[in-house]
Order: C-alpha cells, then structure tokens, then sequence
C-alpha cells in the first residue's frame, strides 16, 4: 500500500489532476471491507427523462430515427444553444468526454434528456389525476418517476417518517428484465451480479434515511438468485438493525427445471431498525391449525415447569436446581426451596413437615433443571402463577405447572382476565382478546399463491391487460401487518411499485380496523422489453402519447390502485368477484380511500428560488405536512395560506396575520416561510405556536438537494 502511495504522489506532481483521480480511486478501494460482500460500484446510473423540455446546458443523447429498432447513439452531447420554435426547433449539441471537440445541429425532437446518477437535482411534481372517496382521511400518492430521483425527493418530504418500506425489486432471474443504464442488462453479462448489487445499494442507503429509526422495518422480497448477496447487503446497509429472512411457498405446484429440485418458494427479508418487533399473527403461518380467533374466551395455557431440551441438565444452569416442597395431605405447593450446588446430594435436603420435595427428574431419573429461577418460582406461587397437579400420595409424586412469563404480563395488563382461582390459589384466567401467535420462518399459506392471490386478482381490476408476475395481495398484507397492524396512522412506501399491490394491501389494512394508514408508490412508465421493438416498428418513441399510455405506471399502476378504490375496471364496468382472505366482501364495493397521482419533473434551482417553480413543489409541500386536506396549489394574493395541516406565508409584512391564522387552528404542524433573510425567519419563528414546524423556504428545499445523499 506504501509503494501505492508512493507512486500516486508521483502522478500528482507530473499531473494534478490525474493524480486526484487516482487517489479517489484508491481511497475508494481502500475503504472497502475486507470481509463480507464486495462488488463493483458500476459507472454512475443514467435515466432517460421522455417529456421533459430540452435546456440549454442539458445533458441528452440523439434518438434513432423513427422506425429503427436498433440501439440508437448511446453517447451523451451537451445542449449548448438553441434557436428556432415549434417543430422547427434546433439545438447545437457538443459530444462529452471527447478527446476531439464534436458539435452537431440536430432537431430537439430528436433528443432526449438523460439525467446521470452523480448529477444534482432538483425534484418537484404535477399532478396527472386523482381519486376521491375517503372523505377527510390521507390521500396515497402514486408518482412516475425514475426511482433513485423519486426517492431523493422524499429526503425533503419524509426523511425519518416512513414506519415500513415494502419493495419487490428485480430478480436478476436471467431474462433480460431490469434495466441498468438505460439498457437491459443481459443474462449473459459477466457483471449482472455486481451491477443489480449497486443498483440496490444506491436505493437502500436513502432508504435507510428515509426509515423512522425509533421504530420502522424495510421488507424485500427476492429469489433464489440474489437472495445470499442481499442479505450481505442489507447486513452492511443496516449494521444496527435485526434481519431475519423468511421463506414463502407461492406456488405448491412449482416450477419445473429439469435436472433441477422444482421451484415452489420466494424469500422475504425482514430488516427491523430501532425497537420492532413482529407482532403476534392470526395464524403461525406454516399451516391453519392455530387460529388466533379461536383462543377467545378460552382458558388459559400452563407448561410444564421442568425444562425439557437435552442440554437441561444439573449444573448448565446455576440456581436452577432446587426443591418445591409439596403438602402430604393437600398435594399443594407449601414453599420454594434454595438452590443447591453441584456438590450437594439433593437426597441430603430435609422436606419441611408434612412436606415433600419435589424435584427437576427426568423421565429416566436423572437430574434436569426448573424453567425459572426460585426467586420467581416465590413470586408466582404468591401470585397464583405456579401449582401442583396430578397428585399421587402413594408415589409422593406431582406435576408442576406454571405460566409463562407472557401470560403473567397479559394478565397484568389486562388482556387476560381473572375469572376465580382454585383451592391452591392458582389463577383461573380466560384469554380477553386475540391472544395470537408467534409466526413462523416458513410461510405455507394458500391465499400467498401468486397466482390466485396475485394475477386472477389483477385480471378482475383490469380485465384484458396483463403485469408479469404480481405478488399476491394478500401475501403482501401479511407482511405488512405483523409490523403495522398497530399502526393505525403508518406510512407505508413501495419505491419498487410495479402494479400497485402494496398499496392496495394498505386499503385493506385500512378497511379493517379504520385505520388512516397512506401508502407512497413510486414506479416508472417503462414499456416492457418485448413490447419496444412493435412500437418502435411503427415509428413510436419514449414520449410519445401512444408509447406512454402503455407504460407500467399509467397503464398498470394508476388505473388498478383507482380501480381498487372505485371498485370499477377502467371501463367503467363494477369489479367481478370477491376479497376472500381475513374477510369477505365485493370488490366492487371498493374502499373509502384517497389517491393522488404525480409525475417527477426536473427543476432548476434559479427557478426555484425565485419562487418560478411554486405549482410543482407545491405538492412536496403538503406531502411533507401529511398528505391530507386542501393544498396550496398557487401563491396566494393575500401573501400567506393557511390550509388544514400546514401554512404558506411569502409577504413577510402580512407575517402577524400568518401566525394568529396558523394559532387558531390546532392541526397545523408546519409553517413555510419565503425569505431569503434568516433574521427575519427567526423573528417570526418565535411568534409561531409551539409544535409547528418553521420551514425555510426556499434554503430548506435547495439545502436538501445540494448534497449527493447515497452517492
């Protein structure tokens, strides 16, 4: 490493430049670890952004002409001019990075603007549509953009908000069905590997920022194929945070290969950050045979005190091993005794009158151990916790019984109830509510099979239109439940939408329990691959209206979340068919819910900070104070808004005014401020009422976007 160094000093001196580069590239492979998962971070990402207007100072690449199918001139030219309007307009481009200087006139139709991973942006959204039927509830909002870029506008909205992230990212399964770089990656590419690990790490490092870290769990759900090298991934992505991964079956029928085991399961990992827990379920999972319904109004369970694992011998555990005197006449516990040591022959112990000992054998008389430490044992017998049953006089011989320490807290907190005790004391306790139980590792349940549960499904919301491969809704609201059920005003994001399935299972944890939680959806309008080349053949390009409308976003997404909703096909027609899963109802009775759906566009900071951009950040703004009630769509004549979660104040002469408005309603919790002078801002932040937020604008905004999170 010193001859490295060594060496690069030497660059530095014949060459600045290259030397600098030279030592970023080392620190970078120096930072690496030595064990665990290493890869190539690949050349930054690029997205192609159809729609979006042509500047000067663009970044673009010439499309292929109309008609072609082959791969159109991949290599990106800067816009350094241009003239002329409407169809007639022309831009002069120069080629980047070229050793010769290379400018060209080429129509603007023919660009189209690429956006790469290292650039800086500056998001804002249009709204595209909505659907209303939730009446004051939150609104979910589906927005259309390329996904890293969607993601860093969160940074502004919801960093540190999001209760659980759901993402069904791509398989990498071998076809040619994830994009990187603007170009499908090949099944036959040495890199696929390392190119799908960078990809996600980029996504889970503003993810991680986006997680609420007292409390939040990210949930993914992968193959065989990458399964191993993401759950490396997700270890160095959250070192702090517990993982557990999951197998699901999906299909029972399986995937036939030949010379292969058939194919039946996907994985779930499960990355819980801060204090989560997975909640107790209806069901363990693996089968039907424990109901969490069922255990209503029934007794409560006792185990056997003695413990029963292998390893449970004398000695394994200190204090462990220790009499529990009975009563001769009645058969009851009388008294706990102490533990004694290793060297100690517990024949030697004398029973207290009219008592006899009783201690851990095993079946084949030899010594074991007690569950629970005498100290407890004491408490519970006081409480009623811990009894004797079984009584054999003849034998001197009992079964020793007591609850477990889960029990004991249901029935301090008063989940289990105390209906009477027995001539011992011991509890008499009937279950109050659900008392649910642990899932298991492996998930077997039929409602998971992506094919009833995932694609029949999606046929009924959107006949005659077709998603490969959907995830069963109902597999979906599991996952989500164990984490959220008890949430009732969660945010829940899926920055890998697809056909909406998060989303829709959202509604329906909503429809449940009335709960008010919002799902943010975040896909793009990508053509699948096998469909380009027939839109392409008939002289269509990304941008074009006839090429859009088929897109994932607004021919999948969009119309199958509004049709949930609705509970009517995008024909218009009411939904056949009915939810059978938790409950049972129409579809076409749809759900008392609220969607929004945006587009992601590009803004310049110029723009933006001298408040030209305001009906595209607009939206940001009220995604940011919760996604509900009216929003502030223009800047208002009087020089400040106030609208039902948030404030907008511009004239700051007009701020007394702002300030009473934002103090007489209760459920404000942000006040935006337009200035530009931070002693001003200060000054009206100490008139605002406590618990609302002061946001600068537009510093907070250009503050966010300048750094280049997850880069």
């Amino acid at each position: 490493m010193s001859r490295l160094t060594d060496l690069i000093a030497q660059a530095k001196a014949k060459d600045a430049a290259l030397g600098q580069e030279l030592e970023r590239e080392f620190k970078a492979l120096s930072s690496r670890r030595a064990f665990g998962l290493n890869f190539e971070r690949h050349r930054p990402e690029s997205v192609e952004l159809p729609g979006r207007p042509v500047r000067k100072g663009d970044k673009v690449r010439i499309l292929p002409p109309r008609g072609e199918t082959k791969k159109g001139d991949q290599r990106l030219w800067k816009v350094l001019s241009l003239s002329g309007r409407g169809a007639e307009r022309k831009a002069q481009v120069e080629l980047l990075g070229a050793d010769e200087p290379e400018t060209q006139e080429v129509a603007v139709a023919d660009l189209i603007v690429v956006a790469e991973f290292r650039d800086y942006i500056y998001p804002g959204l249009v709204s595209t549509g909505k659907v209303e039927r939730g009446g004051e509830k939150p609104f979910h909002t589906v927005i259309n953009g390329e996904n890293f870029h969607a993601l860093e506008a969160l940074t502004f909205t919801h960093r540190g908000a999001i209760d659980a992230i759901y993402i069904d990212p791509p398989y990498n399964s071998g076809a040619t069905d994830w994009k990187y770089n603007n170009d499908y990656v090949e099944s036959d590419d040495l890199y696929r590997h390392s190119k799908w690990l960078a990809m996600m790490e980029r996504r889970l490092l503003i993810a991680k920022e986006l997680l609420r870290p007292e409390d939040s769990v990210l949930i993914v759900s992968i193959d065989e194929k990458e399964y191993l090298r993401l759950g490396l991934l997700l270890e160095q992505v959250f070192p702090e945070a517990q993982i557990e991964m999951i197998t699901s079956v999906i299909s029972a029928k399986g995937v036939a290969r030949f010379g292969q085991f058939s194919r039946v399961e996907e994985f779930i990992f499960f990355v819980r950050v801060g204090t989560s827990t997975v909640q107790l379920g209806e069901q363990n999972m693996l089968d039907e045979s424990r109901s969490a319904t069922a255990q209503i109004g029934k007794r409560i369970d006792w185990l056997g005190l003695r413990r029963r694992e292998p390893t449970a011998k004398r000695g394994a555990r200190p204090n462990q091993f220790y009499p529990i005197f009975v009563s001769i006449e009645t058969g009851h516990i009388e008294s706990i005794g102490e533990p004694i040591s290793d060297d100690v022959d517990r024949l030697s112990i004398r029973a207290p009158r009219g008592t006899f000992a009783v201690w851990p054998l095993r079946p084949n008389g030899a010594e074991g151990l007690w569950g629970i430490t005498p100290e407890t044992a004491k408490r519970y017998l006081k409480d009623g916790y811990i009894r004797a049953r079984s009584y054999k006089p003849e034998l001197e011989q009992v079964a020793i019984h007591y609850l477990p320490s889960g029990t004991v807290s249901a029935i301090q907190d008063g989940r289990i109830d105390v209906v009477g005790r027995d001539p011992d004391g011991a509890v008499q306790a009937i279950h109050r509510e659900r008392k649910g139980v642990i899932p298991k590792r492996v998930w077997n349940m039929a409602s998971h099979n992506a094919e009833n549960g995932g694609s029949l499904i999606l046929s009924k919301l959107l006949p005659d239109r077709r998603f490969p491969f959907p995830k069963s809704l109902y597999a979906v609201e599991d996952s989500l439940r164990f984490f959220v059920g008890d949430k009732s005003k969660a945010t829940i994001l899926d920055f890998f939408s697809g056909s909406g399935t998060a989303a829709h299972a959202v509604m329906r944890l909503n429809k449940q329990d009335g709960g008010c939680r919002k799902s943010i959806s975040i896909t793009n309008n990508e053509v699948a691959a096998d469909e380009q080349a027939a839109l392409r053949n008939s002289g269509l390009r990304p941008g074009d209206t006839e090429w859009e409308k088929l897109g994932i976003c607004d021919y999948i997404t969009k119309p199958r979340i509004a049709a949930a909703i609705t509970g009517e096909t995008p024909e218009g027609e009411p939904i056949k068919g009915d939810y059978k899963f938790t409950d049972e109802f129409p579809m076409a009775e749809g759900f008392e819910e609220n969607a929004e759906f945006f587009t992601l566009t590009y803004e310049t900071p110029v723009a933006v900070n001298h408040n030209r951009a305001f009906a595209r950040i607009a939206p940001l703004l009220w995604m940011r104070a919760g996604c509900e009630g009216r929003r502030i769509d223009k800047e208002p004549k009087d020089g400040w808004d106030v609208a039902d979660t948030y404030g907008l104040l511009i004239n700051l002469d007009r701020a007394s005014s702002f300030c009473a408005a934002i103090a007489a309603q209760s459920a404000i919790r942000i006040a935006y401020i337009v200035t530009d002078d931070e002693r001003r801002f200060q000054s009206i932040t100490r008139e605002l009422p406590g618990g609302v937020e002061p946001v600068r604008l537009y510093e907070a905004y250009l503050t966010n976007f300048r750094f280049l999170i997850g880069r």
